[in-house]
């Protein structure tokens, strides 16, 4: 994601703010800090991705506590090769997302750090990535098209992706119902099963590492679309009409806290941690010239890419 504002604390989530911004253009030690970051996070999901491998070769979709699976790889390093498929896929699709945002960026001379990847011991293997956005805004234009790239070209990345798993995954009846952890089905993958697997329910789709990849990067780039405060959604709210983000952004968060309390609390964690982050948004250089209709349709386009990639319950545990 991008984000303009002061230094915030990282939240727990698949793509986040900065915990660190550097001022001015960027230094070798930011270049340093960026390539430190991305090398732990390749550490990170290629151990995670080890793991879905390894599943996935067993037909199963039973998945270790993350500590046990790093025991595993400290033990047996060479499995990380496993991790491969999974973790470049979805490294480039978090790459591909944060480079929309640098170039459009760079397109209208506004200065932006380079992507820094936030690793992370958890079932994924990182918190997402983002770039830290160093002077103001220009216009509604230049917001607009800044919030609005990262996630159209990540979504561009992942949606083949996913079509191309779901065409090769394995057909295992019944492993929803038997794994400890079940990824919930975003409509797009229930719209590509239909298409690509007909008359095969999605639950009994066995997805390869690859396609779950591409799954991690729908569901980072529908909680960067939410329309709240600096998330690539409230820019395009923001930039669409920025006289209503505030009570668009509220709103959004309590629908979030709803979710939170009628289908994964994790929702509750992160409309909190949004709310505490703030939900205003910087004024803009100049704020005065509408959007073009041309960038209204884009807006459609977003809203319909969060619809595809938005899932109620994206995780369920099962205490088994």
């Amino acid at each position: 994601m991008s984000y303009a504002g002061p230094p915030l604390p990282a939240p727990a989530g698949p793509s986040a703010p900065p915990v660190v911004a550097e001022p001015g253009t960027p230094t070798r030690r930011a270049l340093l800090l960026a390539a430190g970051l991305f090398l732990l996070t390749l550490l990170s999901t290629l151990t995670v991705g080890a793991q879905f491998a390894l599943s996935y070769a067993q037909n199963h979709a039973d998945l270790p506590l993350f500590f046990d699976t790093y025991r595993t790889i400290w033990h047996e390093p060479v499995l990380l090769w496993l991790g491969m498929p999974f973790a470049f896929t979805l490294l480039g699709i978090l790459l591909a997302h944060e480079l929309g945002h640098f170039f459009a960026c760079r397109y209208y001379g506004i200065a932006a750090s380079y992507p820094y990847f936030l690793p992370a011991p958890t079932l994924i293997g990182t918190f997402g990535a983002f770039i830290r956005i160093r002077s103001p805004m220009v216009n509604r234009t230049a917001l607009f098209d800044v919030g609005l790239a990262g996630p159209v070209v990540g979504f561009l990345f992942a949606a083949p992706a996913l079509a191309l798993a779901i065409a090769h995954s394995k057909v295992v009846p019944g492993a929803a119902e038997t794994a400890p952890v079940v990824f919930g089905a975003p409509l797009l993958e229930v719209l590509l099963a239909t298409l690509l697997r007909p008359g095969v329910d999605v639950g009994d789709l066995l997805l390869h590492p690859v396609g779950r990849a591409a799954w991690v990067g729908l569901f980072a780039t529908a909680l960067n679309l939410l329309p709240v405060g600096q998330l690539d959604g409230g820019h395009i709210v923001y930039a669409l009409c920025r006289h209503h983000h505030r009570r668009i952004s509220l709103a959004c968060l309590l629908a979030l806290l709803l979710l939170g309390i009628g289908f994964w609390p994790g929702w509750l964690a992160w409309a909190v941690l949004l709310l505490l982050l703030g939900y205003r948004h910087p004024a803009l250089l100049d704020g005065g010239a509408p959007l073009d209709r041309r960038r209204h349709l884009w807006a459609v386009i977003a809203l319909v890419i969060f619809l595809l990639c938005f899932v109620p319950v994206p995780f369920a545990v099962r205490l088994l």
